[in-house]
Formats: C-alpha cells, structure tokens, sequence
C-alpha cells in the first residue's frame, strides 16, 4: 500500500509542476508514476484493488487537467506568470506594393551581383538586377516584383 500511495503523491507532484514548466515532460512523468502506482496496486491486490487504482489515478489525471486548462488560466497567478501585451514590430520589412514601386527610380545600395539592396522612396529593399552586376550608387529603375525582392535593371537616363 505505501508504493502505491507513494507513486501516486509522487505523480500528483510532478502534474502540479508541469503547470509551472513549458512542454509536457513533467506531466507525461507523472502521469507514468500514477502507472507504476497501479501496477503496484493489480500486483499487490489482485484485479480489484488495481482496478479501483487504476481509476482513482484516471480521474485524479483528469482533474489535474481540468485545473490546469480550465481553472489555472482565470487566476490572478496564471495573469501575473502570462505575457498580455503584444510587441508591435515586426522581424521582416515589409513588402512593396507593385504599383506604387514600378517604373520608379531608386539607387543600388550595396553592389548588385545581380542580387543586393536598393534605396527606393527612403526605404531599403532588397532588389534583383537584370542588367547583371551593377556597382553601388547606380540608378536604377524599377521592372517588376519577384516573390519578395524588386527586379531592377540599370536606368538608363535622356
């Protein structure tokens, strides 16, 4: 009878702190300990005390996931250990809008190799040359947009 009590606080202890630490691993560990804690019991006590176990450990597995996905996340303690603000960049500029961008005139940047960056309107971009390589400071003018880069190709100025 202890190790069957034993594993069981040991698996109730290892739900209650897969509530505090990310991923599943805590819990899938408790969940293994409440197992052995009823194969235990169906070895020690035959088919009726492993059976009664074995269901004390199903419903107090499902009730620690009730308290976890229900009840935790309205307290003042999920609040205080949750993010509930948004950041408001963003990792990826963002991208040109076709109509606004063809057939204006911007600089290469960086070298073009054919691929490299332009200044366009202020802003950077990253730009591929049809002409081939183009050096840096080379106007350029603006053809077409190619998945997330401008296609350019050397300015060619009356």
């Amino acid at each position: 009878m202890t190790g069957v009590v034993i594993f069981f606080v040991l698996g109730l202890t290892f739900l209650a702190l897969e509530m505090f630490f990310p991923g599943a691993v805590m819990g899938i560990i408790g969940g293994l300990a409440m197992l052995v804690g009823a194969i235990i019991a169906f070895a020690n006590f035959g088919a009726a005390g492993g059976t009664l176990a074995l269901a004390s450990a199903i419903a107090l597995v499902l009730v620690a996931l009730y308290l976890e996905f229900v009840l935790l996340p309205r307290t003042r303690l999920a609040r205080s250990l949750t993010m509930s603000t948004t950041v408001g960049g963003t990792s990826q500029p963002a991208l040109a809008d076709l109509q606004a961008v063809v057939d204006q005139v911007g600089e290469a940047e960086t070298t073009l190799a054919p691929s490299g960056y332009i200044t366009l309107q202020g802003r950077r971009y990253e730009a591929f040359s049809r002409s081939g390589m183009l050096a840096r400071g080379t106007s350029v003018r603006v053809t077409g947009l190619d998945n997330f880069r401008l296609i350019v190709i050397k300015n060619q100025s009356i």
